[in-house]
């Protein structure tokens, strides 16, 4: 591995490399193939775009379903399918993030160039901030345009997946109230992983035969966790692949473990990107302009 962009991919069954063609056409019969990634991460974004491409060859009644795009911007995001937006157009009509041109234009150009569905699959942004603020109870003071686009069970849970959020958290919960800001920051995640897991078992409903691919953040699928034990909790006899990313110490021998293989039925290895920051203090400046940002929200 001597570039971001180099990723080789694992079988978790065999611990032996793979190529991205012979993954493919192992999980042909899968229902959904969740990639987790790393936002942001070059190699991630091009490993994703070689697994939509190998994954169409072997079952090209695909599904693309993203984490990036919420629910509540379907429409703009079908109207980009249909030529009636332009990019920039739909990339601010449907407040895509950030990433947009780098990361998730290739597959959804690939999917467009195909008349292939795109599902925008995350919960609605207000929803989770105001959930995130104020607990489950911010969900009532919604308008109910913006409810009906929700799970019927928005915040239904997994005990593994909570006590790896927590941990991540550097926290423990109690209660599931407003006055708890880091219970109500799990349901706030609890919300996005619910509404993605609901809007791909309607993905399911809506093309019978189809296979759904589904990009989301890593914390949502790493272990079989997160979105993906919502799904499979849903519909147990949904056919779920994992494929996980794996973070390298030193790219010009990559290594991994066991417990790596443990997070996906495979892996792909990644090198570590440049260093962000290299002072502190900008970094902290950084993070709570971000905060401010969301300060900006009001809920109902």
């Amino acid at each position: 591995m001597h570039s971001i962009l180099n990723t080789p991919v694992i079988d978790s069954d065999t611990g032996q490399p793979i190529t991205v063609e012979a993954l493919a056409a192992k999980w042909r019969d899968a229902d959904v193939v969740v990639i987790g990634e790393l936002h942001g991460h070059n190699g991630a974004h091009l490993l994703e775009a070689r697994m939509q491409a190998a994954l169409y060859a072997e079952h090209p009644d695909q599904v693309l379903s993203l984490e990036p795009f919420n629910v509540d911007h379907q429409p703009e995001l079908d109207q980009y399918l249909a030529g009636k937006l332009g990019e920039a157009e739909m990339i601010e009509d449907a407040e895509a993030w950030e990433k947009y041109r780098a990361g998730y234009r290739p597959l959804v150009t690939f999917a467009a160039e195909l008349g292939l569905p795109v599902v925008a699959a995350n919960a609605p942004t207000l929803a989770v901030r105001c959930v995130g603020r104020e607990g489950p109870t911010a969900l009532d003071r919604l308008d109910p345009d913006l409810q009906a686009l929700l799970p019927k069970q928005p915040f239904l849970s997994d005990p593994n997946y909570r006590e790896r959020f927590f941990a991540a958290m550097g926290g423990h919960g109690s209660g599931s109230g407003g006055d708890n800001p880091l219970e109500n920051r799990y349901k706030a995640q609890l919300l996005r992983d619910n509404t993605m897991a609901s809007r791909i078992l309607q993905a399911l409903k809506a093309h019978p035969g189809a296979q759904v691919l589904h990009v989301t953040g890593v914390f949502h699928s790493e272990g079989r966790l997160g979105t993906v034990a919502l799904l499979q909790a849903r519909d147990p006899d949904l056919k779920i692949r994992v494929l996980t990313p794996v973070m390298v110490s030193n790219p010009t021998h990559p290594t991994y473990s066991a417990d790596d293989l443990s997070g996906g039925d495979a892996v792909y290895l990644l090198a570590p990107l440049p260093p962000e920051y290299v002072d502190q203090s900008r970094m902290i400046d950084a993070i709570r302009q971000q905060f401010a940002d969301a300060r900006d929200m009001e809920c109902p």
